[in-house]
C-alpha cells in the first residue's frame, strides 16, 4: 500500500451539515483504501467558542471566524462550504480564485444566474469540485442507476418522487437565524423546492436524464412569521409545499411532490421507476432495500421482490460488513468523500459537479418559475 497524501480540509460552518460531512472525513480512510486521506485542518464559524467547540469535538486543528482568513491560509487545500445558500456563491468564487478545491452543499445557489457564474469561475480556476447530493451514494440508489443503465427496465414511462416533512406546521415557529435560516427566503431562496426537491430532482437526472419543461404550484400555508433577526412579523417568502409535473427528455412523465406540512413524516423520500419491462421504487426510510418487479418473470412467481442491498457485489458493500448487515443515512456521505478522493487521485471529476448541479438549479427556477405564472415552463 502506497503512502497516504494529506488533503487538508477547511470546514465553513459547524451546523448539521458540518457533522455529517466531519464524520465522513473521518471515517473514509478507515474504509476505504484511497491515495489521498482527509486531514481536519480548521474550521469556520461566526461564534469562536462554537468553533472551539466543535473543533475539539472533531479533531480539526485550528479555528477561523472569518471565512476569507480560512480561504487565504496556504495551508488549505480543500474549501467545504456547509452555509446557508445565500453565501455558497461568494465563498466558492473565492475559493476558486485562491486555486482550492470545492466541496459544496446542495442546493448549488440561489438561483440559476448565480450558479452559471459559479460554474464559469470554478471552471476558469480548474479546481477540483463537487456538490453533496448525497442520496446518489445510498448503495440501493446506486444499484437502481445500475439496473437502468444495463436496461433492465427497457423504455421508461414514469418517474414519480416525493419528500415529505411535518416540522414547520407550528403558527409559532419564527423564521430565520441559525437554526431557522431555511425559513427565510433571503437565506434559502426558496423552501421546499430548494431544500427537498432540489435532492429528488438531482437524483431524477442522474437515473431517467434531464428534465425539459415543468408544470408546477406552490403554497405558503402560514403567510407570516416572527423574525429570529428583527423580532418583527415579518411576511414569508418560501413555499411550504410544491407538486409539479414534468417530461424528460427520454420521453417519460414525471411527478414530483414535497411539503413540510404532511403529518407524521419526519424525512419520507421516496421514488418510483416504471419501465417496459420492470419497475423499482425506493424508500429513504428503508434505504437498505430496493424493491424491484420484473414482469418478464414466470407468471407463478410474477411480483414485487424486495433486494436487501448488502452483498459485496452490490455498490460500496464491499468496503462495510458482512452480507445482511446494513448500513444508513451517514454512510451517503463517507461514500461521496470517498469517490471525491479516488477521483482526484486519478484526476477525473466527481459527479455532481457544480456544472451538473446547476441543472438541477435551472429545474427548481423554472419550477418557482411555472408555480408563480401558473403556466408550462421550459427548463
Amino acid at each position: 500500500m502506497s503512502e497516504k497524501k494529506d488533503l487538508n480540509i477547511g470546514l465553513v460552518g459547524y451546523g448539521f451539515m458540518g457533522r455529517t460531512h466531519s464524520n465522513a472525513y473521518c471515517k473514509v480512510s478507515n474504509f476505504f483504501d484511497l491515495e489521498y486521506r482527509p486531514r481536519l485542518k480548521a474550521v469556520c464559524g461566526r461564534s469562536e467558542d462554537n468553533a472551539k467547540a466543535f473543533a475539539a469535538q472533531w479533531g480539526y486543528e485550528s479555528v477561523e471566524t472569518d471565512w476569507k482568513a480560512l480561504v487565504a491560509r496556504d495551508d488549505i487545500d480543500a474549501i467545504d462550504i456547509c452555509t446557508p445558500n445565500n453565501t455558497h456563491a461568494e465563498i466558492a468564487i473565492a475559493a476558486a480564485k485562491a486555486g482550492k478545491m470545492i466541496l459544496c452543499e446542495k442546493p448549488l445557489s440561489m438561483n440559476t444566474a448565480e450558479g452559471e457564474e459559479m460554474v464559469k469561475k470554478i471552471e476558469e480556476a480548474g479546481v477540483a469540485n463537487t456538490v453533496w447530493y448525497n442520496y446518489r451514494r445510498v448503495p440501493a440508489v446506486t444499484l437502481a442507476k445500475q439496473l437502468i443503465d444495463e436496461g433492465r427496465l427497457g423504455k421508461i414511462f414514469h418517474y414519480r418522487a416525493n419528500f415529505l416533512q411535518d416540522w414547520t406546521i407550528s403558527t409559532d415557529l419564527p423564521q430565520g437565524g441559525a437554526a431557522l435560516w431555511r425559513l427565510d427566503v433571503n437565506a434559502a431562496g426558496s423552501g421546499v423546492t430548494g431544500d427537498l426537491l432540489a435532492h429528488c430532482i438531482d437524483t431524477a437526472i442522474w437515473l431517467n436524464g434531464g428534465i425539459t419543461d415543468v408544470s408546477a404550484m406552490t403554497e405558503t400555508f402560514i403567510k407570516e412569521r416572527m423574525h429570529n433577526l428583527t423580532g418583527k412579523v415579518e411576511k414569508v417568502g418560501i413555499d411550504d409545499a410544491c407538486t409539479f409535473m414534468c417530461h424528460f427528455g427520454n420521453g417519460s412523465l414525471g411527478l414530483f411532490e414535497s411539503t413540510r406540512y404532511a403529518r407524521g413524516h419526519k424525512a419520507l423520500y421516496t421514488l418510483e421507476i416504471n419501465g417496459e419491462h420492470a419497475s423499482i421504487r425506493w424508500d429513504l426510510h428503508d434505504l437498505h432495500r430496493l424493491e424491484y418487479f420484473d414482469h418478464r418473470d414466470d407468471s407463478l412467481v410474477r411480483g414485487w421482490r424486495s433486494v436487501h442491498v448488502t452483498d459485496g457485489d452490490m455498490p460500496y458493500m464491499d468496503k462495510w460488513w458482512v452480507p445482511g448487515l446494513q448500513i444508513g443515512y451517514e454512510h451517503t456521505f463517507v461514500h461521496q468523500v470517498a469517490d471525491f478522493l479516488e477521483g482526484l487521485a486519478k484526476g477525473q471529476p466527481t459527479s455532481p459537479t457544480f456544472a451538473e448541479a446547476l441543472e438541477t438549479q435551472k429545474v427548481c427556477d423554472a419550477v418557482l418559475s411555472s408555480a408563480a405564472s401558473k403556466q408550462w415552463v421550459n427548463v
